[in-house]
């Protein structure tokens, strides 16, 4: 599923336009991401929770000549699913 078809899943299981479902999913995404940038964790009881980690800086291969390279540390964001996600998905 993609997001324009989200969108129109959305507008039609609550009843609402798809201009309305697109502005509520952005919005939802917006404030997912600002919190993320923000240093906090993100959790929907059941769904699943995203959180954001430092990855360390490391060596590592390029694989077409071998030659050691630098890997920057960067942050990344992680998503664990919820209990009832998972058993939905099993």
């Amino acid at each position: 599923m993609n997001k324009t078809e989200l969108i129109d899943a959305m507008a039609a299981d609550a009843g609402i336009t798809k201009a309305a479902a697109k502005k509520a999913l952005e919005s939802f995404l917006g404030n997912v991401e600002g919190s993320l940038k923000a240093g906090n964790r993100v959790s929907l009881v059941g769904f699943g929770s995203w959180s954001v980690s430092q990855r360390s800086a490391r060596e590592g291969r390029n694989p077409q000549t071998g030659a050691t390279i630098k890997i920057a540390a960067k942050n990344v964001v992680k998503f664990k699913a919820g209990a009832e996600l998972s058993g939905a998905v099993n």
